[in-house]
């Protein structure tokens, strides 16, 4: 195999495998000391507890219903 064709290859595969990718879910944040909220994708620490969701847009207002 051709070097040209194998990296064809490659950058077809990482192509196909972008365009099925989805978006990370949001979900509501509780802080552990003063009980704030906050909407993230990510864990925010150790002082941070996930509260709610998953959500479907940054607002958290989206609930993403799971069948």
């Amino acid at each position: 195999m051709k070097p040209s064709t194998f990296v064809g290859a490659c950058l077809l595969a990482a192509t196909c495998a972008t365009a099925l990718a989805k978006p990370a879910p949001w979900f509501h944040w509780r802080s552990k000391a003063n009980g704030a909220l906050t909407c993230s994708q990510t864990p925010l620490g150790p002082g941070w507890e996930r509260a709610a969701g998953p959500y479907r847009d940054a607002r958290c207002e989206n609930l993403i219903v799971v069948k």
